[in-house]
C-alpha cells in the first residue's frame, strides 16, 4: 500500500488505511459512513454533478448534510455518463468497501450492483441500505417514519390514536449504524477469506429490532402492549416531576437501593418497613399508593435543590431540555466530545462526536463537511490520472473539480 493509494493519517485511528466509497444521500447511508470516518476510513463522497440533493435541504432536515457528511472527501462525476463508469471503476479498483442507500435497483441499473463489481473487485465490501431486507417488500420505497408507523414504534411512541414518529431519525441512523457494524465484520472476514461479501441492512428489519421488547412482552404476558403514554411501568417511579419553580426532571427509582436512598434522603423511613413495599414489583403494583408521597417530597423543591439532593443521593435523574441545550451542557463540552462544525452559512457550531472513548481518544474533525467535488482532483490522481487527463474530464464535464490542480 502506497501513499498514492492511502493518505497520510495524522492519527493512527482504528480504521486508518481503510477506504471508503460511499454513494448515500439524507441520512442512512452518510450516517453510515461517518462512523467509519470517524473512525478513521478515508471516506470518498461520491456525488453526482449538481450535488448531494441533502446540500439543500430546509426545514427539519436543513442540517443534514453537515452533521453527516463530516470527515469525507467529496469527488463529483457523472456515472450515468460512459466516461464517468470509467472513472468511477478507477476509483472502485482501490476501495475497500463501498456503501450505497438508492432505490431498489438504481446501482443495477447504472452497472454498479453487486454482482457487477463482486465480480470485477471480488474483495471488496459492498453495503446495501435499503428500506427493506430480501423478502416481500423488498422492492418498496421507505423511509424514516413509515417504517416507524410499519413497525410499531410510531403507536408505542404516541397516545392511544396519535401515533407518533420519533422526534429523530432515529431509525435511518440506527440502520446505518447496523451497516457499519458489518462492513467491519466483513473486513474482518475478509483477512480470512480473501473476498468481500454483500452486507445488507435495512429500516424496516431495524425497527422492528427496536420494539423487540416489545413483541417479547406480548409474548410472554399475552397481553399486547399499550403505546408508552399509557405503560405500565416496570417500577413505581420512572415519572416527569414538576419542581415548585416550574421545571421538569424525571426521575427513576427503579432498584432497591435507589428506593431505600429516596426514603432516607426525603424523610419517610416509615415507608422501608412496610412489608408491602419490599420488592421492585411489590412497588410498581403499589405506584397509587407511592406516586403522592413522592410528588409531595418533589413538589416544594427548587429544580436546583432537587438535582443536587438526587445526584447526592444517586437516585437516577434527567431533567427536561431542548435540543438546543445542549450547546452548553457541561458535561457534553468536557474534555473536547463537542466537535466544532462548520456549517454552509460559514459559521460554526458545537455537534456531538461519535459516543466512544476507545483508549482514552475521542473522535474529533479531520475535515470539515465538504464542498461538492473539493477532492476530485487528488482522488483521481491517487487512482492514477494524470494531471491533463483530469483536466479533460473536467473540461467534458465527466466530473466537477473544485479542488486545486494537482
Amino acid at each position: 500500500m502506497n501513499s498514492r493509494e492511502r493518505p497520510s493519517q495524522t492519527d493512527e485511528l482504528p480504521l486508518a488505511g481503510i477506504r471508503i466509497l460511499e454513494f448515500g444521500h439524507t441520512v442512512m447511508g452518510p450516517s453510515c459512513s461517518m462512523v467509519l470516518a470517524d473512525l478513521g476510513a478515508d471516506v470518498i463522497k461520491v456525488e453526482p454533478p449538481e450535488g448531494d440533493r441533502t446540500r439543500a435541504n430546509v426545514g427539519f432536515g436543513s442540517a443534514l448534510f453537515p452533521v453527516f457528511n463530516r470527515n469525507k472527501r467529496s469527488i463529483a462525476i457523472d456515472i450515468k455518463n460512459e466516461a464517468g463508469k470509467a472513472v468511477i471503476h478507477r476509483v472502485i479498483a482501490g476501495a475497500d468497501a463501498l456503501i450505497e442507500n438508492f432505490a431498489h435497483g438504481t446501482m443495477e441499473r447504472l452497472g454498479l450492483g453487486y454482482e457487477a463489481l463482486s465480480a470485477a473487485y471480488p474483495r471488496l465490501v459492498y453495503c446495501s441500505l435499503k428500506g427493506f431486507l430480501s423478502g416481500p417488500y423488498e422492492k418498496r420505497a421507505a423511509l424514516d417514519e413509515i417504517v416507524q408507523f410499519m413497525g410499531g414504534l410510531a403507536y408505542m411512541t404516541g397516545p392511544r390514536g396519535m401515533p407518533l414518529r420519533a422526534g429523530a431519525s432515529v431509525v435511518d441512523i440506527m440502520g446505518g449504524m447496523f451497516g457499519a457494524l458489518g462492513i467491519m465484520a466483513a473486513l474482518r472476514e475478509r483477512e480470512r477469506t480473501g473476498r468481500g461479501q454483500l452486507v445488507q441492512s435495512a429500516l424496516f428489519e431495524s425497527t422492528a429490532f427496536l420494539v423487540a421488547q416489545h413483541m417479547g412482552q406480548q409474548a410472554l404476558t399475552g397481553v399486547a402492549p399499550p403505546p408508552m403514554p399509557e405503560k405500565a411501568s416496570s417500577w413505581a417511579i420512572y415519572d416527569p416531576f414538576q419542581t415548585a419553580d416550574g421545571k421538569t426532571v424525571f426521575v427513576g427509582i427503579t432498584s432497591d437501593n435507589h428506593w431505600r436512598s429516596f426514603c432516607t434522603g426525603f424523610g419517610v423511613e416509615e415507608l422501608l418497613s412496610d412489608p408491602a413495599l419490599k420488592t421492585n414489583p411489590q412497588r410498581a403494583r403499589a405506584r397509587d399508593k407511592i406516586m403522592p408521597v413522592v410528588t409531595e417530597k418533589f413538589a416544594p423543591e427548587t429544580f436546583d435543590s432537587l438535582v443536587a439532593k438526587l445526584e447526592r443521593l444517586n437516585i437516577p435523574f434527567g431533567p427536561l431540555a431542548q435540543p438546543g441545550d445542549l450547546f452548553d451542557d457541561r458535561h457534553l463540552n468536557h474534555g473536547g466530545r463537542m466537535l466544532n462544525l462548520r456549517l454552509p452559512t460559514g459559521k460554526n457550531a458545537k455537534i456531538p462526536g461519535l459516543p466512544l472513548d476507545m483508549g482514552g481518544r475521542r473522535t474529533r474533525i479531520r475535515q470539515q463537511p465538504p464542498e461538492m467535488g473539493n477532492c476530485t482532483r487528488s482522488v483521481l490522481a491517487e487512482a492514477g490520472y494524470t494531471a491533463a487527463q483530469i483536466d479533460e474530464l473536467v473540461a467534458q464535464r465527466v466530473v466537477i473539480a473544485a479542488d486545486a490542480v494537482v
